[in-house]
Order: structure tokens, then sequence, then C-alpha cells
């Protein structure tokens, strides 16, 4: 299915171009009755992601990051927030930069990587897509000690909980990250059943 042709792009202007690039569209949709609504968005484009959950089906663990994010702790998380590990494309294919990002992020070096979905996170305001991935790990996986890149104010810790006791931080409200909380929950429907 197609919309293109309901949608009349009006003018575009960039609020800014910072961190990542901030746009005003106002644009005109044809609306299911026939009749145009002319309406104005802003939208987020910080480019597309990757994110993965590694995990080891004989321990049944699963391998977490944890890091501070501002962004969460500006709304009220005064916590560093438990993730999947997750990096932007930058031109990269999502398959290698996931493999990049996780050696980056955790210090394991993964070859067995399997795409599973793709979704829009926030679809109302940010452009981003983000690959979903899963992957088996072992502890013969690690080449470093992981921990992001400094350069870009990443310092990362590892976590590796089991599988169940992944889903209850995902209740007492330790995990409450959107993505991972999807991975986990593919996790416990298709790997870990049982």
């Amino acid at each position: 299915m197609t919309i293109a042709h309901k949608v009349r792009v009006e003018d575009v202007t960039t609020l800014s171009d910072d961190w990542y690039v901030l746009k005003k569209t106002t644009f005109s949709y044809l609306r299911s009755d026939g009749t145009w609504q002319r309406q104005s968005r802003e939208t987020y484009d910080r480019g597309n992601g990757a994110t993965i959950l590694l995990y080891d089906p004989h321990r049944r663990t699963v391998l977490l990051t944890r890091q501070f994010r501002y962004p969460a702790f500006a709304n009220g998380h005064d916590d560093l927030l438990i993730e999947t590990p997750a990096g932007l494309l930058d031109d990269a294919s999502p398959e290698d930069r996931i493999r990049a990002e996780v050696e980056e992020e955790t210090g394991y070096r993964v070859s067995n990587v399997r795409q599973v979905f793709d979704a829009f996170m926030s679809p109302g305001s940010v452009t981003e897509r983000l690959h979903f991935f899963i992957g088996s790990y072992s502890s013969a996986d690690q080449v470093s000690e992981g921990g992001g890149n400094a350069e870009e104010g990443e310092d990362i810790e590892r976590l590796e909980p089991t599988i169940e006791d992944a889903l209850e931080m995902i209740l007492d409200g330790r995990i409450r990250d959107g993505k991972t909380i999807m991975l986990l929950q593919y996790a416990a429907l298709h790997i870990f059943k049982g």
C-alpha cells in the first residue's frame, strides 16, 4: 500500500541542526472523506539504528548494558538506563553496525546475529527506524572490556541477568527502555520457551 498520493509537502524549515536534525514541515493530507487538511509537524531525524539481544541458551542469560541517558534523567529517571546494545547505522548495513556496536559497548565479538523485525519507535515525532537483532554469545566471545566510546560520552557497564530476572526487572521498573522490553519479550516467546 502506498499513500504518497495523499501527502503534499508545502514547506520544510530546519529548526535545529546540532546533535541531529529537527525540521518543521507543513503539508496537506487527503483525508478519508476526500477533503485536504493542512497540517504542520516537527520531525526529529537522528538516522536509523540497530539493537540486539545477546543470549546464552545454556545458562539462560542475556547480556545487557547500563548507561546514563540525559533525556530519561530529564524526565525523572534518576538512575542509569538498562538497555540492549544499540547504535545508529551511520551508512553501514544494520548487521555490520550491530556487530561493531556490540563489541564497542560490551567487549563481545559475535558472529551469529539474526534480524527478527524492525520498528518505528516514536513515529509521532522521530523518523528513526530501528532494526532488531538477536544473537547467541558465550564467554569465549569476549575480546575486550567494552564500555563504549569515551569520545561520544559513553561510560557503559555490562549486566548479565537470567531471562527470568530480566523479565522481573521489567515488571518492577528497573528496565524501562522500550527496545529492550520488546527484545526481552521476543526472547521469552521465541527463545526461552518453557
